[in-house]
């Protein structure tokens, strides 16, 4: 038998044996929706109760193991633990002799490429980054949100197409990412959804100190529009004060701010100067209006630094 051809993924079976290291809120949810598309997943490592109740929750049936035995009885690992953890999890695995030549070893860390695989890859694994663009609850839920979903994927030139097809079958959409580009892109990522979730939090606790019920009720309908709008329309969606150029009005938020909800302030400064210099750059605040509005952040934000102080 051609050994080589044992190792390339293309002449693999078309179903997989899919394991899971790290069961975090990412990885059973991969391996479920891979177990939809007739792959068939055999193992699975978890350390906390909530991992192996996620585990249970999301691959019924599927013995947990330590991750050594997760590799020998897959052919495709995930390996969705943090970040930070993965260079040394890498490492280890391979340094222990778990990593078996022509193994398909995925990971799904957005800031990073293939190469934090490179150890695995001289042991003969085929390395994959595939990290999907979703916010995941670790529940059965997340399984149905994969579809359409955007994957970041990075792969050797020879892994591309089975990295995308891998995609494909979790019901996502493939975007390629440079390898150099990895940092980049997830700090795109962090920016609109992390941030997101800070802002409208933020708009929520200001909104009940204003006496609003329910703000979710409230905000629902006109962050729904503003992020339609935005994702259509870029900067040209931009509405409110500091595109108008009001800084009267952007100078009473402040101190009401300051006020009231003094932990929120800072925030608020930050991202009208931010609003302000692209509506300014876009044309869309006059700079007859901006100086006076440039001011008023600028004062804005000596005040606040002296709070913090």
């Amino acid at each position: 038998m051609n050994t080589a051809s044992q190792h390339d993924p293309r002449a693999r079976p078309a179903r997989l044996t899919v394991g899971v290291v790290g069961a975090g809120r990412v990885g059973p949810t991969l391996a479920a929706a891979l177990g939809l598309a007739g792959h068939r997943p055999v193992a699975v490592s978890g350390v906390s109760d909530a991992s192996r109740e996620r585990a249970a929750a999301l691959l019924p049936g599927v013995p947990l193991v330590e991750p050594a035995e997760v590799l020998r009885r897959a052919e495709l690992v995930l390996l969705t633990v943090p970040d930070d953890a993965l260079p040394g999890l890498v490492r280890g695995l391979a340094e222990t002799g778990a990593v078996r030549p022509g193994q398909l070893l995925a990971h799904t860390s957005g800031r990073f490429g293939a190469r934090v695989l490179a150890p695995a890859q001289r042991e003969g694994a085929l390395p994959l980054a595939l990290h999907p663009a979703m916010t995941f609850t670790g529940t059965p839920v997340d399984v149905r949100r994969l579809a359409g979903c955007s994957f970041g994927v990075t792969a050797p030139d020879g892994l591309r197409l089975a990295a995308e097809a891998l995609v494909i079958e979790m019901g996502g959409e493939p975007e390629w990412i440079a390898e150099e580009r990895r940092p980049l892109y997830h700090a795109a990522l962090a920016l609109g959804a992390n941030h997101l979730v800070t802002l409208v939090a933020q708009a929520m606790e200001v909104l009940r100190a204003a006496g609003v019920e329910a703000p979710d009720r409230m905000l629902g309908p006109l962050l729904g529009a503003a992020l339609d709008n935005t994702l259509r329309s870029g900067d040209a969606a931009l509405t409110g004060p500091v595109a108008r150029g009001d800084a009267g009005t952007v100078a009473a938020h402040i101190e009401e701010l300051r006020a009231y909800a003094p932990q929120v302030a800072a925030g608020y400064v930050a991202m009208a100067r931010a609003t302000a210099d692209r509506a300014l750059a876009g044309g869309r605040l006059r700079p007859e209006h901006a100086e006076a509005l440039l001011g008023v952040l600028a004062d804005g934000t000596a005040r606040t630094e002296g709070d913090a102080r």
